[in-house]
């Protein structure tokens, strides 16, 4: 199975660096062919005809990809190239020949120093990853593949290049009072965001062990959002606002309890049923959103008076599997502008494990968006796995 990190090479993405490999293969074998065409055009072309261009062309080209030691010697060999041609020509003192092999020594110097400063970006590049790496790992933890009766699964892809981490978040914990998790979108971009991501997901963790009430949870979230947001700096001082979807599965009597604020509703998928055969390979999958029957506003947004958080109490059989997500999946347009529909990606499969329920979502979204991700995008599934699941 493909881990967090491992979603953020999704197809496009694939493909996208197959053919940037393939193109660094084809630019590293030019240098010779480079150099053996200068030489031909200088031995084959009349007189006041000049193959500089071809000589200087080689180690400018290269210099990105080759090593030092590389670089060096391209850049050495299009010159003596250069130099033994002028000689064999007898032409080696002529001023436009001595400008010329000038040209071509300082052209490879700046190869060469062209080589220092891309690898020295690159290091500083790949350092600059193993950070945000550790950073992602510390402040959005994978969750356990398994807690308790529950499978477990989660993705993150950041919208932007190279990003591993955003404001969208999730958490999956076992508590006294059943095993709860938080899926939810921050508002804002940058370290801003990931400051706001780890605050949420802190008192997430400190409220759902304390309190037993998961509506009083929410409120909790609420208060600490609206605090996080008055000692933020910037436009959260005004705007900062999270919204969330909290869930609670009470394993003891097969429920699900869940709270919305402000965010898309997750789905439920529970297999159906084919008369006399109950759950089969020819069972037709069951999907449907659940939420509260009034909506409630966003974290950090409850002081504007939304009244008391409700929450919706609904059964969650062994096989079910709930999918909770942020707005990357729900909101993400094809060239047409025609959003993605989770729901009927999901009725036309039959799914084995969470797993398997994310790996197809993402499938189908990139295929619907080409690739061309706007919004980060977070996704989370439990899937009850007492009893026999829905194949």
């Amino acid at each position: 199975m493909l881990d967090l990190a491992g979603r953020l090479g999704a197809r496009s993405a694939r493909r996208h660096d197959m053919l940037t490999a393939r193109a660094v293969r084809i630019v590293r074998l030019l240098p010779l062919p480079l150099i053996m065409a200068g030489a031909a055009f200088y031995l084959f072309t009349p007189a006041g005809f000049t193959s500089p261009p071809f000589f200087e062309t080689a180690p400018l080209l290269i210099a990105p990809f080759y090593s030092l030691r590389g670089t060096v010697a391209v850049a050495a060999l299009a010159l003596a190239v250069q130099v033994v041609l002028e000689l064999d020509n007898g032409t080696a003192g002529d001023p436009s020949a001595i400008t010329e092999m000038v040209t071509q020594l300082l052209v490879g110097g700046i190869a060469v120093a062209l080589h220092v400063i891309v690898a020295g970006h690159s290091r500083r590049l790949a350092t600059a990853r193993g950070m945000a790496e550790t950073l992602q790992m510390a402040v959005l933890p994978r969750p356990p593949r398994q807690v308790g009766s529950l499978d477990v699964a989660a993705r993150y892809e950041a919208a932007e290049a190279d990003a591993l981490i955003g404001g969208d978040l999730y958490v999956v914990q076992e508590t006294p009072y059943g095993v709860r998790l938080l899926v939810g979108d921050v508002r804002g971009k940058g370290m801003q965001a990931v400051r706001a991501v780890a605050h949420t997901i802190g008192v997430f963790r400190e409220a759902a062990e304390q309190q037993s009430d998961l509506a009083v949870v929410a409120d909790r979230l609420d208060h600490a959002v609206q605090c996080g947001a008055r000692l933020a700096d910037g436009p959260a001082v005004v705007e900062g606002f999270v919204t969330a979807v909290l869930a609670e599965v009470d394993r003891e009597r097969d429920l699900l309890r869940v709270v919305n604020r402000g965010h898309p509703g997750p789905l439920l998928l529970t297999p159906g049923h084919h008369a006399g055969k109950g759950f089969g390979t020819t069972a037709q999958l069951q999907v449907r959103t659940v939420e509260p029957s009034s909506a409630s506003l966003p974290l950090g947004m409850g002081d504007l008076g939304s009244g008391p958080t409700e929450s919706v109490e609904v059964p969650f059989p062994p096989g079910a599997t709930l999918l909770a997500f942020t707005d990357g999946l729900n909101e993400a347009r094809d060239r047409d502008n025609t959003f993605f529909d989770p729901v009927t990606v999901l009725r036309d499969h039959r799914f084995t494990t969470p797993e398997h329920v994310l790996d197809t979502l993402l499938e189908a979204v990139h295929r619907h968006t080409n690739g061309r991700q706007t919004d980060d995008l977070a996704l989370l599934a439990v899937t009850h796995r007492q009893g026999t699941a829905p194949d």
